[in-house]
């Protein structure tokens, strides 16, 4: 049984009628749509990495349930050196229904590339966020934008002061050193600070270790005696700062000199 090529152009025009409607009506949905991000939290996690928090809100008001809802997050240092990426998937938003969600990035700054420079300066983060749905489960739509995220060097201007020397014995002297530096982190450093004396002649003379714990965006100051010994003693030299975070590491000490 042949079927007339005119019904055949009739039901195509009426299935175009219906595509175009559904669009229309999908898209037009969408207005009813709502997404709230809340505010961000900042924080750390068991494993001591950095942990951004963002929460959703996903308010579906429209006549269509919305599928594949997925944001994700790239962060990216100044040299386009991938930091990290988290993707946060919801499969669907049914109509008249609402979706609460937490979308999660963790930073390890052991991954930061030429992290030494990120943990005493101050620089920028390139962030690269991508939000995509599926109107009506069907059709896809998606957005994308980048922008810049401060960072904030936990041992800014790291400093340690000139050496004030005093008398303690018939063979060592007392060598205080102030030590100085401004935590612009987002997130508290506690940990441990050693430094290892070296005279001009790169002989260890000395090493001491102290404690330290500086809240987030304060300055820290303190002081560590060294008892140094008095023929190993020169004028100049260099000191090897070794820092243990339980955030973070140092393969290779911090080199100060001092004269």
């Amino acid at each position: 049984m042949r079927i007339p090529i005119r019904m055949i152009s009739i039901a195509t025009t009426f299935f175009w009628i219906f595509l175009i409607v559904f669009l229309v009506s999908a898209v037009y949905s969408f207005k009813d749509v709502q997404f709230d991000f809340g505010e961000p939290q900042i924080g750390l996690t068991s494993d001591n990495k950095i942990l951004f928090s963002l929460p959703i809100t996903i308010d579906n008001k429209g006549y269509y349930n919305i599928g594949s809802f997925n944001v994700t997050t790239e962060i990216l240092d100044r040299k386009g050196f991938m930091i990290t990426r988290a993707s946060t998937f919801i499969p669907v938003i049914e109509k008249g229904g609402q979706v609460m969600a937490t979308h999660n990035v963790t930073i390890d700054i052991n991954d930061l590339q030429n992290s030494q420079n990120c943990l005493f300066n101050d620089t920028e983060l390139e962030v690269r966020e991508t939000v995509s749905i599926k109107l009506a489960e069907v059709i896809p739509v998606q957005a994308s934008t980048n922008l810049s995220m401060p960072w904030g060097a936990p041992l800014y201007n790291f400093t340690l002061g000139e050496i004030e020397y005093a008398g303690f014995n018939g063979t060592h002297m007392t060598a205080t050193v102030l030590i100085s530096f401004e935590n612009h982190a987002s997130f508290d450093l506690t940990g441990n600070i050693q430094i290892q004396m070296y005279n001009g002649t790169d002989i260890q003379v000395s090493e001491g270790q102290t404690t330290i714990e500086t809240p987030q965006n304060t300055p820290y100051y303190g002081r560590m005696e060294l008892n140094v010994p008095i023929v190993g003693a020169t004028e100049s030299g260099y000191f090897e700062v070794y820092f243990s975070f339980p955030s973070f590491t140092l393969e290779e000490p911090l080199v100060i000199p001092y004269d």
